[in-house]
């Protein structure tokens, strides 16, 4: 009976001893890359992406997030998703367009007012339609984050005519739209890496540059830039996307755990965005950035072309879609 009990009591230990390989053997690790920094809306979901992932699946998923473009910038960070070597990334609209040219037309010149006209387009059929085609290119998207209406900022001059913009040296993102628009309003267009943005603006290497306001203030770009022009010349989605590589290994439990994790994200993230731009605005201010208004009338007739010209290449058909519904939006 002793030895009965004494091996009932060896063998329970072992398996208690076991009992956490089995976890760790079950166990989902995942990475997450952004190009943020801590602070940003875009960090802020990402963590709660990476907790309720993990609640959801009873602590199996584990999602390490990597911000400031810690793996690399959002260009490399697509590449990394496509080869299945990086799981997620909050990537950006105009790295994606690279690999699914239609992402570009949301970001046709004044098409939206607000982030929220856009975002009626992206939960409705157009977004699906663009989820299949990312999906053709190995890309899953899990949701379409906020990465706000788009102002410039400079060090030499303050901006309220279309005239004001002539010979400035502007760093835009790699955004083949962004650069028509600078072009189209008669300034240059210089690419440098968000990374390696303030050190540009400090040194003089380019003269301003444009990005949202939470962006302009998680980075600290008021401390090397003291012009800020409310010119709303384009909105911009953060894709919160998934290697395609990544999701086939996935079983249906997880998958159903990432993707309710994904709305709580993606939630959280547009309503960190809308509410972080009227007080990031005052703060801008009392921080001693001079703040202007534009001819808004004047910009969008300078960069009516810009349009004109995405309707002409091969992905026209979904930018006429797509402008037309916001252009019926904003008529309501």
């Amino acid at each position: 009976m002793q030895r009965k009990t004494f091996t009932h009591a060896v063998l329970a230990l072992a398996a208690g001893a076991l009992l956490p390989l089995a976890v760790q053997a079950q166990a989902v690790k995942l990475t997450l890359g952004h190009g943020a920094a801590p602070g940003n809306p875009r960090h802020e979901a990402a963590l709660k992406f990476a907790e309720v992932a993990k609640a959801r699946s009873g602590g199996r998923i584990q999602v390490q997030v990597a911000p400031s473009a810690q793996l690399g910038d959002d260009a490399a960070m697509l590449t990394a998703l496509r080869t299945g070597a990086l799981d997620l990334s909050a990537n950006s609209q105009g790295a994606v367009s690279a690999a699914v040219p239609e992402y570009a037309a949301y970001g046709m010149p004044f098409l939206f007012a607000n982030s929220a006209q856009a975002f009626r387009l992206l939960d409705g059929p157009l977004g699906k339609e663009l989820a299949d085609k990312s999906a053709d290119k190995g890309l899953v998207v899990l949701g379409y984050w906020d990465n706000g209406i788009r102002h410039m900022t400079n060090s030499k001059r303050p901006i309220t005519k279309v005239e004001d913009m002539k010979g400035l040296k502007m760093r835009t993102p790699p955004d083949a739209v962004l650069v028509d628009i600078m072009q189209a309003l008669g300034a240059e267009a210089q690419q440098i890496k968000f990374a390696e943005l303030y050190v540009a603006l400090q040194q003089g290497v380019v003269d301003g540059q444009e990005n949202p306001l939470m962006n302009i203030h998680a980075s600290k770009l008021y401390e090397v830039q003291k012009h800020l022009a409310l010119t709303s010349h384009m909105f911009q989605m953060t894709p919160f996307l998934m290697s395609k590589r990544s999701w086939d290994r996935l079983s249906d439990a997880d998958r159903k755990a990432v993707t309710e994790a994904a709305a709580e994200a993606t939630t959280l993230q547009r309503r960190l965005s809308q509410e972080s731009d009227d007080k990031t605005l005052a703060d801008l201010k009392a921080k001693g950035v001079q703040v202007t208004t534009v001819d808004k009338a004047a910009f969008e007739k300078a960069t009516a072309p810009v349009t004109e010209k995405w309707l002409a290449l091969p992905i026209g058909p979904y930018v006429k879609k797509v402008v037309a519904a916001a252009r019926a939006g904003a008529a309501r």
